[in-house]
C-alpha cells in the first residue's frame, strides 16, 4: 500500500508537471482558440458561398407560358404550396409569361436566352400547353424546378375541374413522450461522432511531448528517479488535464451562445433523447470521452516513446489515425444495427468500445453494461501503458541505438 501510494504521488507529480508546462504557454491559446480560428476561416467561406447561392436563386425564374386566367391558377397554386416549403428560399419564384403561337419554341428560346446572359433572369424551367396535358422543359440540374412545375399544373388542374381551390395544408407539430428509434439512433450517432472528433483533435498532441523530452534526456532522468509505468501514466494523465480544459472552455461558451441557434437547429438539438436519460447520458459520455483519450493517448504515447524525431512520429501517427477512423465507422454501423454482431464487435474491441457504448446509451436504458464496459477499457489503458513503457525500456533505454522507430517495434530479441 505505501509502495502504490508513492506511485500514485509519482504520477500525480508528473501529471502537473506536464500539465502547467503545457497550459501556460503562448501556444496552447493557439491551441485553445484553434476552432475559433478554423470556424471564422469557415464562416468566411460559408458566407461567401451563401451569399453567391442566394444571388443566383434571386435572379433564377420557374416560367408559366398560359393564358391569363389559367396562369392565374398555377400562381394561386403555388401560393399554397410554397408554405409547406419550410421556408426554402432556394425554391425559384415562379412568373407567368403570355404565350407565343409556338409555346414551345418560346419554352427553348427562354432558356437559351438566361443560359447566355440574354435575359435579366435565368430560365430554370418553362411550363406551357394545356393544364390536362402539360409540358415543363428545364434546363440541366433543374429537375427539381420542373416536378414543382408539373405539381403545380396537376393543383391548378384539379380546382379547375372542382370549381374551387383546395385548402392550404395546415403542418402542426406534436411532442411526443417517447423517441422514437430514429431519433435514439441520431442522439447515438451524435454521442459517436463527438467522443471520435474530440479524440482526433486532442490525444495526437500526447505523442510529441514524449519524444521531446526523449531528445533532450529528460525521460532518462524521470526513469532513473520514477518506474517509467508512473511516468508514462503521469504524463497521459498531464495531457489530458490539458484536454478536459480544452472541453470545458469550449463546453461553456457554446452552452451560453446556444439561445443564439437559430429555432430549427435548437428544435433539432432538442429533440435528442437518450434511453438512459439525459444526466446518465452526460455522465456516460463524460466517462466515455475518458477512455477513449486514454486508450488513443495510450497508444499514441507508446508511439511517441518509440520516436527518434517528429518526422517518424508522423509516419508512426498516420496509421493509428486511419484505425481510428475505422473505429468511428465501425461504431456509427453498431449505432444503426443495435443487437447486431458488428455491434457486439464494436462494443468488445477495445479502441472501438467507448465509440459504441456511448452509442448504445441512446438506444438501450439498461445502465449495467456500461459499468463492465467502463472496467474493460481501463484494463486495457493499463495494458496499453505496460506495454508502452516496456518496449521502451527494452528498446531505447538499453539500446540507446539510433535504429528507426519502425524497427524497434518491431525486432526481436
Amino acid at each position: 500500500m505505501t509502495q502504490l501510494r508513492r506511485h500514485l504521488r509519482q504520477t500525480l507529480t508528473i501529471a502537473r508537471r506536464d500539465f502547467v508546462a503545457t497550459v501556460f504557454t503562448p501556444i496552447f491559446l493557439l491551441f485553445l482558440f484553434a476552432p475559433l480560428i478554423m470556424a471564422s476561416f469557415g464562416a468566411v467561406g460559408g458566407m461567401g458561398a451563401a451569399s453567391a447561392s442566394d444571388s443566383s436563386a434571386a435572379r433564377t425564374r420557374l416560367v408559366v407560358l398560359l393564358p391569363a386566367a389559367t396562369a392565374r391558377r398555377v400562381l394561386d397554386a403555388d401560393a399554397r404550396w410554397r408554405p409547406l416549403l419550410a421556408g426554402d428560399s432556394r425554391q425559384p419564384q415562379v412568373e407567368a409569361r403570355a404565350p407565343a403561337p409556338d409555346p414551345a419554341r418560346q419554352a427553348a428560346a427562354a432558356l437559351a436566352a438566361g443560359a447566355h446572359g440574354h435575359d435579366t433572369v435565368d430560365v430554370a424551367a418553362v411550363l406551357y400547353g394545356p393544364l390536362d396535358r402539360p409540358a415543363v422543359l428545364y434546363a440541366a440540374g433543374s429537375r427539381g424546378g420542373a416536378r414543382y412545375l408539373a405539381g403545380l399544373a396537376r393543383d391548378a388542374a384539379l380546382a379547375e375541374r372542382a370549381g374551387t381551390a383546395p385548402a392550404a395544408a395546415t403542418l402542426t407539430a406534436v411532442q411526443t413522450s417517447a423517441p422514437s428509434q430514429g431519433v435514439r439512433k441520431a442522439t447515438g450517432f451524435f454521442a459517436v461522432f463527438g467522443i471520435f472528433f474530440l479524440t482526433l483533435f486532442l490525444s495526437g498532441q500526447v505523442a510529441g511531448t514524449m519524444a521531446e523530452e526523449r531528445n533532450n534526456k529528460v525521460i532518462e532522468v524521470l526513469a532513473a528517479a520514477v518506474p517509467l509505468e508512473s511516468v508514462f501514466l503521469g504524463k497521459l494523465v498531464g495531457m489530458f488535464g490539458v484536454a478536459v480544459l480544452f472541453v470545458t472552455f469550449w463546453g461553456v461558451v457554446i452552452s451560453q451562445l446556444g439561445a443564439l441557434l437559430p429555432g430549427d437547429i435548437g428544435d433539432s438539438l432538442r429533440t435528442l433523447a437518450p434511453a438512459v436519460g439525459g444526466g446518465w447520458f452526460a455522465l456516460l459520455f463524460g466517462g466515455y470521452f475518458t477512455m477513449a483519450y486514454l486508450l488513443l493517448g495510450s497508444v499514441f504515447l507508446g508511439v511517441g516513446a518509440q520516436a527518434a524525431t517528429m518526422r517518424e512520429i508522423q509516419m508512426l501517427s498516420l496509421p493509428i489515425t486511419i484505425i481510428q477512423v475505422a473505429m468511428f465507422a465501425l461504431s456509427s454501423a453498431a449505432v444503426s444495427h443495435p443487437g447486431s454482431w458488428v455491434a457486439m464487435l464494436a462494443e468488445l474491441f477495445p479502441l472501438s468500445s467507448p465509440f459504441a457504448m456511448a452509442g448504445r446509451a441512446a438506444s438501450d436504458s439498461a445502465l449495467w453494461p456500461h459499468a463492465a464496459a467502463l472496467a474493460w477499457q481501463a484494463l486495457w489503458v493499463a495494458i496499453f501503458i505496460t506495454v508502452g513503457a516496456r518496449l521502451f525500456r527494452r528498446g531505447v533505454l538499453q539500446s540507446g541505438s539510433p535504429t528507426p522507430a519502425w524497427k524497434r517495434l518491431f525486432n526481436r530479441r
